[in-house]
């Protein structure tokens, strides 16, 4: 039985099997969009810590590139500023 918890606030652990298997805390696949079958890439980061990382790499938007855009166009610059000197 594998189990993970938090050590604080951003970080999880999970203990290694004896095949050397683990499981993914659900926060973290959720957030980098993994399910059944996906594949994942570890690298070594320069701080020597290792980042766990779709191996399409690919993730999920975060909660605001998923606003980008969606306000409109807008008015342009010359608007506003003529709305701004109050002409």
């Amino acid at each position: 039985m594998l189990k993970w918890y938090y050590l604080g606030r951003n970080t999880m652990a999970t203990t290694v099997t004896s095949k050397g298997q683990v499981t993914i805390p659900k926060p973290v696949r959720d957030h980098l969009g993994l399910g059944p079958g996906s594949r994942v890439a570890f690298r070594l980061a320069a701080d020597g810590s290792v980042v766990i990382e779709k191996a399409d790499g690919t993730r999920q938007p975060s909660r605001f590139a998923k606003l980008v855009g969606i306000a409109g166009p807008g008015p342009t610059t010359d608007e506003i500023m003529a709305a701004t000197r109050g002409e």
